[in-house]
């Protein structure tokens, strides 16, 4: 369990002296509300990097040291964006190439929201914004999610971008389908009455995939 951002730094130098090529890690989930104080601890480090390069330097540094797999080794071949699960004792990083979970996906507009945290030698670390974050816990659905969306909606949130950016991760997941996972996701918050200022423009772009899906599917 990580309980101060400083873990996360005195993590990083360590990574810094073992890298070979300069790496871009992205902070996000649990760790960038922790840089925010949103939360008191995280039990893991999510970390997307761009290039294919990036992560394989990444998960080479961290099984060189002592690092292990916390999931079935990846294959290279094809396209697909690469994860990985690395642990070591009560250390758990959680390693993304572009992509987390096959819907969220690191865009250009994320990159340039993103506050650069710490610049080391090879190392540069820079902490997703509020609302990017927001979005990625609403296309997750691990444990404690929906109690870190509260945390987060109920901060200065600039809801312009995230219905904007809901709208472009939804298009480039090629899986129009999610626009309903997230409205779901934004329901049970306004069960635990939370204001969600979107809430009406979410509706009419679920309701549009509906009317679509039984266009396609008379």
């Amino acid at each position: 369990m990580i309980s101060n951002f400083s873990q996360i730094t005195e993590f990083m130098d360590e990574v810094d002296k073992l890298l070979e090529i300069p790496v871009h890690l992205y902070l996000i989930g649990g760790g960038m509300m922790l840089f925010q104080k949103l939360k008191t601890a995280t039990k893991d480090i999510d970390l997307i990097v761009e290039t294919r390069r990036e992560f394989g330097e990444v998960e080479s540094v961290l099984r060189k040291s002592g690092f292990r797999s916390g999931m079935p080794v990846v294959r290279w071949q094809g396209k697909a964006d690469l994860s990985q699960i690395l642990i070591r004792g009560e250390l758990r990083i959680d390693l993304f190439q572009k992509k987390v979970c096959g819907g969220f996906s690191l865009t250009e507009s994320m990159k340039k929201r993103g506050t650069e945290v710490l610049r080391l030698k090879k190392v540069t670390l820079s902490a997703c914004s509020l609302e990017d974050v927001f979005i990625l816990k609403t296309f997750t659905e691990r444990p404690g999610d929906i109690d870190d969306c509260v945390a987060l909606a109920k901060k200065s949130l600039n809801w312009k971008v995230v219905l904007r950016e809901i709208r472009l991760q939804v298009r480039r997941s090629g899986n129009p389908v999610w626009i309903t996972w997230i409205g779901e996701r934004l329901d049970l918050l306004k069960e635990r009455e939370v204001l969600i200022p979107i809430m009406n423009q979410v509706d009419k772009l679920r309701l549009a995939y509906f009317d679509d899906y039984e266009k396609r599917h008379p």
